[in-house]
């Protein structure tokens, strides 16, 4: 089933006080010079999604930066659920609140928007995943896992929220041995579902960049700690005791450190260049860009393959800084994959041989050509 946006409505969205959309299922082509509004369009349909999008901006950083007044999303999705509506925005009180509706409803809980739409991107921000640090490589890889597990993001979120109470707690110097016993029996519990997720993941990713004949050089991800090395050993009830166990006999160690210093927030990433069996972090700048490519075009041949939903996927700037051979391979890929893409570029000769719809944004307003 493919994902996509049938329409997307702005108010006093960052530079766009009113703003329009309507497409099908085709690749989308957003044009105009820099500073125009293109990546806009990318962050609001990433706020269809659980989050804070793909600028990762607080609520009220989003409101029109000429009136000041709350901004709103609206949109029309198709999905395995049908078509749905969806609404967004900052709330009318005036507070940083982030409201979201589903076909008018309300609801408290952004994780519903992860069960009706699933979004992938690649902004010229990633560029430096590689080489940023672990931390970065690991919230990239969750986020590939939401696409596949809508509940991923309430148990990290349960998982964090439970370690900082244990962390409170240890730091307060309160050795309560059946409160600790109960918050790392959560954390052990939360950890690794986590953990499991980020493995299937991670399979289907390496299987599916096995599998793939595109110009892209593909990519094997490993994830490695306690945990992980634990689930490869044994069953997952014994990985979850051995990390409570663990936990347990960190307290000590973590209270002196004050926070914790084993657990699945600690996950070590490593992604390598197969064809040149070299890290990713040491390969060139346009060999690490070709690998995301590579990494983001796979997950969305997975998640056809594993739950039969093809996600949306956002592109940011991604076609002009790719040669000719890997651009005419990233738009036969996408073509074959059957997903709703939104590329961005300054020149719309730079998409002549994709079939797509076009877009040309000029100081907020959007028009067809």
């Amino acid at each position: 089933m493919m994902i996509y946006v049938r329409t997307l409505t702005l108010s006093n969205f960052r530079n766009y006080t009113s703003a329009r959309i309507e497409a099908d299922a085709s690749p989308v082509v957003v044009t105009g010079a820099n500073g125009a509004g293109k990546t806009t369009i990318l962050e609001a349909i990433s706020l269809l999604t659980p989050g804070r999008g793909l600028r990762r901006a607080k609520v009220p950083e989003l409101d029109n930066m000429y009136n000041a007044m709350p901004w709103a999303i609206h949109a029309e999705v198709t999905s395995i659920a049908g078509i749905t509506s969806i609404g967004t925005g900052r709330d009318a009180d005036g507070s940083d609140k982030r409201i979201v509706k589903i076909d008018g409803k309300a609801t408290r809980l952004q994780t519903e928007l992860g069960k009706i739409f699933s979004v992938l991107w690649l902004t010229p921000q990633m560029d430096t995943l590689f080489i940023e640090g672990n931390t970065a490589r690991r919230n990239f890889i969750d986020r590939l896992v939401f696409s596949f597990d809508s509940e991923h993001a309430t148990r990290i979120n349960a998982y964090e929220q439970v370690m900082r109470e244990r962390n409170r707690l240890l730091e307060t110097g309160n050795r309560d041995k059946n409160w600790l016993n109960a918050l790392e029996h959560k954390m052990a519990e939360h950890g690794i579902a986590i953990a499991v997720a980020r493995g299937h993941t991670t399979e289907h990713l390496n299987n599916a960049m096995l599998l793939s004949g595109h110009a892209f050089p593909r990519a094997h991800i490993t994830l490695s700690d306690m945990v992980e090395d634990a689930l490869k050993n044994g069953s997952a009830l014994a990985a979850e005791n051995a990390f409570r166990e663990l936990l347990a006999a960190n307290r000590a160690q973590d209270a002196g450190a004050g926070r914790t210093l084993a657990g699945i927030h600690r996950t070590q990433v490593e992604v390598v260049h197969n064809e040149k069996n070299q890290e990713a972090e040491h390969c060139s700048t346009g060999e690490q860009k070709a690998l995301l490519v590579s990494i983001i075009l796979a997950q969305a041949r997975a998640g056809a393959r594993w739950h039969g939903n093809v996600p949306a996927l956002l592109l940011d700037e991604v076609a002009t800084h790719l040669d000719v051979t890997r651009r005419r391979a990233l738009f036969d890929e996408i073509t074959e994959i059957g997903a709703q893409t939104w590329l961005t570029g300054t020149d719309r000769k730079t998409f002549d041989e994709l079939k797509a719809q076009h877009l040309s944004i000029e100081n907020g307003n959007v028009q067809y050509v």
